[in-house]
């Protein structure tokens, strides 16, 4: 089920990731996108991309180990996104009560 509002997660993310030094913001294939320097994105925003129903943010992660590691310990919390997955992104949803925004930071 998708978040009724996306723009509160949405929010939530621009407030975390504008902070971050260098940091900007653009659209990327309809979602938003946050990037530093030279155009290297750290986080995507996405809602109910490919109608999945989910919303969340997309982050890399430092490869194949520990993508799977996050997925095997909440598949309910994590997921592999189409199309970047294979990349190191990892999801992370964000459109159910109690989103822990300290660790999406930390990510």
């Amino acid at each position: 089920m998708t978040s009724p509002d996306p723009q509160t997660p949405l929010a939530r993310l621009r407030k975390i990731a504008l902070a971050l030094p260098q940091a900007a913001e653009r659209v990327s294939h309809g979602a938003p996108v946050f990037f530093i320097e030279k155009g290297k994105i750290f986080a995507w925003f996405t809602h109910d991309h490919h109608g999945i129903g989910i919303t969340a943010v997309l982050v890399k992660t430092t490869g194949p180990g520990e993508q799977a590691m996050l997925i095997e310990m909440d598949p309910d919390l994590y997921y592999r996104p189409a199309y970047l997955a294979p990349s190191g992104w990892i999801g992370i949803r964000v459109d159910r009560d109690g989103t822990d925004w300290d660790h999406i930071a930390d990510r």
